[in-house]
């Protein structure tokens, strides 16, 4: 088969699995991207050798452990509030555990943009568990999180994120390839130019102005600021999305290996797929709760 042809059956499936368990239900949604997880650990683990069994379990048990506290949030916060002592004033509160969550990942993420920058060729054993857990691992838990927004799950939330990835992926390589001539980062990613990074920034912002408008349909007390926040939102998909591109590209150039894994034929594997939206959760979200605290 035509390798043009396979790379767009394999995309046009990709795109049409991820929409449809989005929109489907939460449940599919929340099955569908801990599948990803899954395949998205062992490939990591190809990646920087390390156990697979052991990296599995791990991710499957935090995965379904804190997706089932933060679905049953009201009943996770009454049942443990009931049987804490009385005399003990201490209320449980699941968004303190994402405080925790997201305070780690984003230690890590910084980790990972030290790293993108450092020299050397060898990971020691626990750098690759601390990067499993918050470069691989916790971010999933974060493309979750952000969907629900601020009350119930909104899967346009999601669907416009991927939008914008998609939009600032697509036009990088556009004008790059057309008039790109300055490298972004030649060491670890040769082909990316300083052109092609604003480029897809600026369309990037163009989709957010687009989704704002034409898509989402902001609370009426909201509308004057939902243009101004989903291009907030397309420029930290640029930013932290071209990292979260370099430094899965430092992985797989430290193993020696063009893609990620081989399930999507033409584009490698979910990691490759999914490298830009797992690095930029926790952002969104750290955005969306200094939106929530401000407003």
């Amino acid at each position: 088969m035509n390798e043009t042809l396979k790379r767009a059956i394999s995309g046009a499936v990709y795109i049409v699995l991820l929409l449809t368990s989005i929109l489907f239900s939460t449940e599919s949604f929340i099955v569908l991207f801990g599948i990803f997880l899954l395949i998205a650990t062992y490939e990591f683990s190809n990646l920087v050798k390390i156990n697979k069994l052991l990296s599995l379990t791990f991710s499957f048990i935090l995965y379904s452990v804190i997706i089932l506290i933060s679905f049953y949030k009201t009943e996770t916060e009454n049942y443990f509030n009931s049987i804490l002592n009385e005399d003990i004033e201490i209320i449980v509160n699941i968004d303190y555990l994402y405080i925790i969550i997201l305070a780690t990942t984003l230690i890590i993420s910084t980790k990972c943009i030290v790293f993108l920058f450092d020299n050397t060729q060898e990971i020691s054993n626990i750098s690759k568990y601390l990067y499993l857990l918050g470069y691989i691992l916790l971010p999933f838990i974060f493309i979750v999180k952000i969907s629900f927004g601020i009350k119930d799950y909104n899967p346009k939330i999601i669907i416009g994120l991927f939008i914008l990835i998609w939009t600032n992926d697509t036009f990088a390589y556009i004008v790059g390839k057309s008039i790109g001539k300055h490298k972004l980062f030649e060491r670890i990613s040769p082909k990316k130019t300083i052109e092609g990074f604003i480029g897809g920034a600026l369309f990037a912002v163009l989709g957010g102005f687009l989704i704002s408008k034409l898509y989402i349909r902001p609370n009426p007390d909201f509308s004057e600021k939902s243009i101004l926040i989903w291009v907030i939102i397309a420029l930290i998909v640029s930013i932290f999305g071209t990292i979260g591109d370099l430094v899965e590209s430092k992985f797989k150039r430290i193993a020696g290996v063009k893609d990620s894994g081989a399930i999507m034929p033409g584009h490698g594997g979910v990691l490759d797929r999914l490298d830009s939206v797992i690095f930029v959760a926790p952002v969104i979200y750290l955005f969306y709760q200094i939106l929530y605290y401000v407003s």
